[in-house]
């Protein structure tokens, strides 16, 4: 069994006491992890130098500045919090991402795509991060009790930086939603997963789009978070999406 060093307990009482959520600590000690091993020294023998060398090896091996960022945030929370070294605020800089338009599906693509989904549970969870526009590990954690039917909202619980927050329900998507209890007839988490009790996994969707993607033949690139981004069209139907299709439920 590994034992925690005193230095990596700090940081994580550090985030703890700040509120920061599981994921994003996780990702910090992560990335002063993957820090430290690069130079093969801990993390408080290391300086704003090392940190500037290791952000340029980053770039240098075309990390998306989505990872670089990230890394930039970890090692500025490390310093400037858990070592109280305040200079590392204004000697860690962020990345400036460059700005690209996303590929937009049309209203057919769409269609197809959700279409081409895989077993009525990912189809109706998909749908939903499409309709809604939520995170996918917010439309995991959906529960019976997260429909809000008279407000015409969903209660996200846990969502971004661990909190929680509501999303607007369309008509249409209640409809679907509707027509999906019937058929599966969950019994607490809106979209359980293979094990009793437990919630259907991210890996599980974000597979199930990637092999709708390629069973649509659509060329663009559809990601579980990029779904979330297209606009909703009046294409997607209750009908459409509970099809006989025995990869379903």
């Amino acid at each position: 069994m590994t034992t925690m060093s005193p230095l990596r307990r700090r940081m994580i009482e550090d985030m703890t006491i700040r509120n920061l959520s599981r994921s994003t600590q996780q990702s910090y000690i992560y990335a002063v992890a993957k820090f430290s091993r690069h130079f093969k020294r801990t993390p408080d023998q290391l300086g704003m130098e090392e940190v500037r060398a290791y952000q340029l090896h980053l770039v240098e091996r075309k990390y998306s500045w989505t990872h670089i960022n990230q890394v930039a945030c970890a090692l500025r929370f490390f310093y400037g919090i858990t070592l109280g070294q305040k200079e590392a605020f204004e000697r860690i800089v962020s990345g400036k991402e460059p700005e690209k338009l996303p590929p937009v599906l049309n209203r057919e693509e769409i269609a197809r795509f959700l279409a081409a989904v895989a077993g009525l549970r990912n189809r109706v969870a998909l749908a939903t991060v499409y309709a809604a526009g939520l995170r996918i590990g917010e439309v995991v954690r959906l529960k019976l009790g997260s429909i809000d039917s008279e407000r015409m909202l969903l209660h996200i619980e846990d969502g971004k930086g661990g909190r929680d927050r509501y999303a607007m329900l369309s008509p249409r998507l209640l409809e679907i939603l509707r027509a999906y209890w019937r058929r599966a007839r969950p019994s607490s988490w809106l979209f359980p997963g293979q094990e009793p009790g437990s919630h259907v996994s991210r890996g599980a969707l974000q597979s199930a789009c990637r092999a709708a993607r390629q069973r649509a033949r659509i060329d663009k690139r559809v990601t579980t978070h990029s779904l979330r981004h297209y606009l909703p069209h009046r294409t997607m139907s209750s009908s459409r999406m509970m099809s006989s299709d025995s990869r379903g439920l």
